[in-house]
């Protein structure tokens, strides 16, 4: 790819699209050490069919809890160096430690904010137009509209209501990834 070539990503989030999340009372949870971090069945498949279609992977991840001083940075960079070892063709994880603004941590990157994604597309050359948001949370997709991605919504039943309309709605990471696939005239 040529420096000034501009390109399209799928942006994925991590908890609960590309790792089992811990539910608890209907909402998800980060898992709080690397043992407890597992990734879905279909994840390096579905991340090796957008590879081959030439779609950049940059995780988007909001990890809140360590700005609240509830989980340790060290133990986050455990889950990711975790992560790209299973996903070596993943592109760049960005990450908002930011706790929040109950917190007095306001920042233009925690989702539903678009800042990790602009950060990424600044960096990357990538045509947000042409590129997907997969996430599992009402932030993520208001993050994609935000940011001007298509979004697609993995519906896993939590107790959480969506603000906005994604573009697509599916049950799992494989359809999400036929989603994409279809919709950028890949299929």
């Amino acid at each position: 790819m040529g420096k000034n070539e501009v390109t399209r990503a799928a942006f994925l989030d991590r908890d609960g699209v590309l790792n089992r999340p811990v539910v608890r009372n209907g909402r998800p949870h980060p898992p709080s050490n690397p043992n407890d971090f597992q990734l879905y069945d279909d994840v390096i498949d579905g991340c090796a069919r957008l590879k081959t279609a030439s779609f950049l992977l940059v995780v988007i991840t909001n990890q809140p809890d360590v700005g609240r001083g509830i989980q340790s940075r060290a133990a986050v960079e455990a889950m990711h160096l975790k992560l790209q070892s299973a996903l070596p063709s993943l592109d760049r994880i960005e990450i908002c430690y930011h706790g929040g603004q109950r917190y007095g941590q306001l920042c233009d990157c925690r989702k539903p904010r678009p800042g990790l994604i602009l950060r990424a597309a600044a960096d990357l050359n990538i045509d947000l137009k042409q590129s997907f948001v997969i996430g599992d949370r009402w932030r993520d997709i208001d993050c994609a509209r935000a940011a001007g991605c298509r979004a697609i919504f993995i519906d896993r039943g939590y107790k959480e209501k969506l603000r906005q309309t994604p573009d697509f709605t599916v049950t799992n990471f494989s359809d999400a990834v036929r989603v994409v696939l279809r919709d950028a005239g890949v299929s």
